[in-house]
């Protein structure tokens, strides 16, 4: 999800979710018909992988809101699940999740492209033909050079620090200090990309990657047309070669798309994007309780982070009847869990880690984010719902679901530290529940003395800047390090690669991989790579699981669900297997 895939959670108070119950909650409009867009009865689950007040009416403008901004509108430098959900919108990569619910949306399929990727060399190289007569907003094609340009901007890792290492990894050749702004004729290039002509392009790899089409839905590999890269200052006005265009974008407040008038359906026959509204608008440094309000009185039509409401809120949902068919609860190929620096001492020993594993509340961390509904207690890093997960509990979990002080005390004995140890905990200040699961950590953590002091960080700039930039993050004893991740699709590599695999560490920051290094775990993956029986292959992510886990590399914290909240306002909305929240490039507008 894509940093993963990592997605904003609302805030709301208790105060504001009693006040909705005392008054009966939203009423549940009645009648309406599919294909119409008028409103649909509303039930329970009602657009978990099916379609909710199916429509494809158009019109009206869809209101968005998040308490903070992500990284970036970039598609060459963005990383947040809601994102890569939301940019479909604005920008083709090659190809795409469809836009389908279900299983169905848990589908690659070609978007910019007009077929799947073809192979040659061992699944080392990669042939991707264009559409022709698809344009940018101003009217001009794109053209295979501008998909060219495209990857090799997000390249540049100084620069563009946010977006995923997959492109840095696998393409052949890649100067680690590659920079559109040094090498414009893309000469370094050579070997790594080439145009044969305005409507191909091959990707020439430095090892076999048979699942290259998963690469190929990156935003990255949207068109960007060169003479309009302005930088990190792009992200204010990406240019769009999809159904919406930016009207307006302001970093502090939020932005506005209308419709581009440049777009043909005709040439976008599989991606299954509808492009509903006339506009979308998205605001951000939206008062969390505000949001939820504002949802549940049809004021506000999407919570764009796509997680769900707070605890305080999911309680009072589920026990209003009206609130709660208004609700629907969404299994993830997401982990929110918890990362041991090992740069910061003493969290470089073993045994200091498993201290911290067998003293920890998981029962409290569960209730930072609502208890049950909010997610499963997670007891290795691979949800159930990634392809060829095996569960496993070493450490005893679901046993000592609030804590082992004992096997911790002896874990502290064991790592020099008899009395326990200080170090620092990161998480996003705009997030509540991940400041509640510092907070229970701190609780049960100083029960065997070890002390932990929380420090809150933007979101916007929390990988780039603090908790994802090794340096900072070193000097300032940023010990433990909350964080979520989902699957960028979901199988073992697109799960755990970009956050076990210490390669795809950059000084620069803008890291998913917050401090594991094992170099058993980089064998493996080496492994995972060039292994072509499913199973087996499988079987080698599990591996990798269970080696993080036996060197007590993160804290497990849930496998998450999320509820979310679907106003009356909304039409053609549903969830699906490729995004885990609803889908943003077909949600519509109930017409009246």
């Amino acid at each position: 999800m894509r940093w993963n895939r990592i997605t904003t959670a609302t805030a709301v108070s208790a105060a504001v979710a009693l006040s909705l119950v005392a008054c009966g909650g939203p009423k549940a409009s009645s009648g309406g018909s599919g294909s119409s867009g008028g409103s649909a009865k509303a039930e329970y689950n009602a657009a978990v992988g099916k379609i909710f007040n199916p429509s494809d009416k158009k019109g009206g403008t869809l209101r968005m809101a998040i308490t903070d901004k992500w990284d970036s509108t970039d598609p060459g430098d963005t990383y947040y699940g809601l994102s890569w959900n939301l940019i479909r919108n604005y920008v083709r990569p090659l190809m795409t999740f469809k836009s389908a619910p279900g299983a169905e949306g848990g589908k690659v399929v070609p978007d910019l492209a007009e077929k799947p990727g073809e192979p040659s060399d061992g699944a080392k190289t990669w042939t991707y033909h264009l559409r022709k007569g698809v344009k940018f907003e101003d009217g001009t094609e794109v053209k295979a050079k501008d998909v060219m340009y495209g990857v090799a901007r997000s390249l540049d890792k100084n620069t563009l620090t946010q977006g995923p290492t997959y492109f840095n990894d696998f393409l052949m050749d890649v100067p680690k200090d590659f920079s559109v702004a040094k090498d414009p004729q893309l000469k370094t290039l050579a070997k790594a990309m080439t145009t044969p002509d305005d409507y191909t392009i091959v990707f020439h790899l430095n090892k076999p990657f048979a699942g290259f089409d998963y690469f190929a839905q990156l935003p990255s590999t949207a068109g960007v047309p060169q003479a309009k890269d302005t930088g990190t200052k792009y992200q204010l006005h990406p240019i769009s070669s999809g159904p919406y265009k930016f009207e307006s974008n302001d970093p502090n407040k939020g932005f506005t798309l209308v419709r581009n008038d440049q777009y043909d359906p005709a040439t976008d026959p599989d991606s299954g994007r509808k492009a509903l509204p006339d506009k979308i608008t998205v605001a951000y440094n939206v008062n969390g309780p505000d949001i939820d309000n504002r949802l549940q009185a049809g004021d506000l039509d999407v919570d764009i982070a796509g997680t769900g409401v707070l605890a305080e809120t999911q309680a009072k949902i589920l026990a209003n009847p009206d609130l709660k068919a208004h609700a629907d609860s969404v299994l993830s190929t997401r982990l929110n869990f918890t990362v041991f620096n090992s740069q910061v001492k003493p969290l470089d020993n073993l045994d200091c880690r498993k201290a911290i594993l067998y003293a920890a509340d998981h029962e409290g961390y569960q209730r930072a984010y609502g208890g049950p509904v909010g997610g499963d207690i997670a007891t290795n890093l691979m949800p159930p719902s990634v392809a060829g997960a095996q569960k496993f509990d070493d450490y005893g979990f679901e046993k000592d679901k609030n804590g082992n002080p004992d096997e911790a005390k002896k874990s502290l004995t064991a790592c020099g530290m008899p009395t326990g140890f200080s170090t620092n905990i990161a998480y996003r200040a705009d997030r509540p529940k991940e400041k509640a699961v510092a907070e229970s950590l701190q609780q049960s953590l100083a029960k065997v003395g070890i002390k932990l002091t929380p420090k809150g960080f933007p979101t916007g700039d929390y990988t780039k800047l603090y908790a994802g930039k090794p340096d900072y993050a070193k000097a300032n004893n940023l010990g433990l390090i909350v964080y979520s991740w989902g699957a960028d699709w979901p199988d073992g590599f697109g799960f755990l690669s970009q956050i076990v695999d210490s390669r795809v560490i950059r000084p620069a920051g803008g890291n998913t991989n917050l401090g594991i290094r094992i170099p058993e775990v980089d064998s493996l993956i080496d492994k995972a790579l060039t292994t072509t029986d499913d199973n087996a292959r499988n079987q080698v992510w599990v591996d990798v699981d269970k080696k993080v886990m036996e060197q007590a590399a993160v804290l497990p914290g849930i496998w998450a669900k999320g509820l979310l909240y679907r106003p009356d306002t909304l039409a053609n909305v549903f969830t699906n297997d490729g995004q885990n929240m609803y889908d943003y490039a077909s949600i519509g507008l109930a017409q009246k």
